[in-house]
């Protein structure tokens, strides 16, 4: 059986790291976190820096796990090496169907819709409804297949783009950290002043969190992704080396990234502004209509450089569990294409499950009336803690186990991953709805829109359940009988 190819660098290792992570959810979820902390600036930028400092200590946690383990895909490798490989099938199973699929079909999605944007901006009126019209599910879904299409007949061309469109990513982000700043401390008006704050701090708010755990939960999008990097540890130089490297210095300058350019986007407009129009207004208003408008290309550019790397994580989602012989049809999807050196039925397997969840995603998040009445929850958010839980056992047991990794960087780090990782799941259970409550969604009627995520997740994990029995790849078995013919 044919085997995956070192074909990446430490360069387009640490723009994996980047390019998957920045440039979709800074502009998507800016806005959720000014309106989930009711327009608390401080509150917003604390929120970041919580997200992202959980993201730093799992990335030091798994760092040292990429320096002693290297296989076929990095997180199922360490699950594997550190709980066991049903966990790590489970942890593949959980990958392959619900957390690669739902990212990336939300960032098909922000593709569609930034770039609906420009057109309406340079032909108005071309598209009634450039957020959740008919035309953006149409675009998003042919985005999916061109991003499937890319990856899968074209490797070598995916990861070029991937360096092209991380590099685009960097104009608007740094323009608007940079300039907006600026502008921000020579400009400051009482107008964005006075809007810092418009509601109530989360320490003088008689004890309610939700607007402070809803805003970093909210951040877990914007900072989700980095673990995908690992699924190319195979293919890349020296990845004990080098795949450390890239997580660490990629996940620092994303962290700085976002914190600047969420100071600069507030120095620009008002809150207000931000809440109802988003970072296109601080655009406009910056660098003026035309141009503003033309950045608004470059953030669509830079969400395809983020759902180029998802899809290369989708690509490879089934075809980690199947090489290690567990799942369904496991010496199909562990087959590599000679020609591409891709692994070519896993990747027809992640497209499709992209394209149900993209259905999802559209008529339980963008529709005005829900097509999944009380089981539309946010697909965006709730897989990606629910990894978060996957991790736990992985730091526990490798901090308990590996007794050969040094032991001070072992404890502090896996310790301070584990605290982080479980923080991100309460957040989440108190910021969506851990309780019943009414809802929009729910046409008035009790909606807890966790306990349906959680039904729909046990669903699709107990399916995962009958086809754990490991089975022996079609060309292992043709080996075995013909040493026994020998004999």
């Amino acid at each position: 059986m044919a085997e995956l190819k070192k074909r990446y660098g430490l360069i387009t290792a640490i723009c994996m790291v980047v390019g998957i992570v920045v440039g979709s959810g800074v502009f998507f979820k800016a806005q959720t976190i000014l309106k989930a902390t009711n327009g608390d600036m401080p509150m917003g930028i604390l929120a970041w820096i919580v997200g992202g400092a959980i993201m730093i200590v799992c990335i030091l946690a798994f760092s040292l796990m990429a320096q002693k383990y290297e296989k076929v895909n990095g997180l199922i490798d360490y699950a594997e090496a550190a709980v066991g490989s049903r966990y790590a099938y489970m942890v593949g199973w959980f990958m392959s169907t619900i957390y690669l699929p739902t990212l990336t079909c939300a960032l098909a999605w922000l593709s569609a819709r930034y770039s609906l944007v420009f057109v309406n901006s340079v032909n108005p009126g071309f598209c009634e409804d450039p957020v959740a019209g008919p035309e953006c599910l149409a675009l998003s879904g042919m985005f999916l297949v061109i991003s499937y299409a890319l990856n899968a007949l074209s490797p070598k061309l995916a990861g070029k783009f991937q360096v092209s469109a991380t590099v685009i990513k960097f104009i608007p982000l740094l323009l608007m950290a940079v300039v907006g700043l600026i502008y921000g401390l020579t400009h400051q008006s009482s107008e964005t002043a006075d809007s810092t704050i418009l509601a109530a701090n989360f320490a003088t708010t008689s004890g309610d969190f939700s607007p402070f755990f809803g805003s970093v939960v909210a951040t877990a999008f914007a900072y989700e992704g980095w673990i995908i990097a690992t699924s190319i540890n195979a293919e890349l130089k020296d990845a004990k080396r080098n795949l450390p490297i890239a997580l660490i210095v990629g996940g620092i300058i994303i962290v700085s990234i976002y914190v600047f350019y969420y100071m600069g986007v507030a120095g620009v407009v008002s809150v207000n502004t931000l809440i109802e129009e988003g970072a296109t207004a601080a655009y406009i208003k910056l660098f003026g209509g035309v141009f503003g408008n033309i950045l608004n290309l470059f953030v669509a550019v830079s969400c395809m450089g983020t759902l180029n790397g998802l899809m290369l994580g989708c690509t490879r989602g089934l075809y980690s569990v199947a090489v290690r012989g567990y799942g369904f049809a496991s010496d199909t999807f562990a087959q590599v294409d000679e020609k591409t050196n891709m692994p070519a039925n896993s990747s027809i397997f992640g497209v499709l499950m992209c394209s149900v969840w993209l259905v999802f995603f559209y008529g339980a998040m963008l529709v005005k009336k829900p097509w999944f009445g009380l089981f539309s929850f946010d697909s965006s958010e709730l897989p990606i803690v629910t990894l978060y839980a996957f991790y736990v056992p992985i730091f526990i047991v490798f901090m308990i186990k590996a007794k050969d990794v040094n032991p001070v960087k072992r404890i502090i780090f896996c310790t301070l991953a584990t605290a982080g990782s479980v923080f991100m799941v309460f957040a989440a259970f108190y910021a969506h709805g851990y309780v019943p409550m009414k809802t929009a969604a729910a046409d008035g009627k009790f909606s807890c829109p966790v306990l349906f995520y959680l039904i729909v997740f046990a669903v699709i994990m107990i399916i995962g359940t009958f086809f754990m029995k490991k089975k022996v790849p079609a060309e292992s078995g043709k080996k075995k009988q013909a040493v026994k013919s020998k004999k």
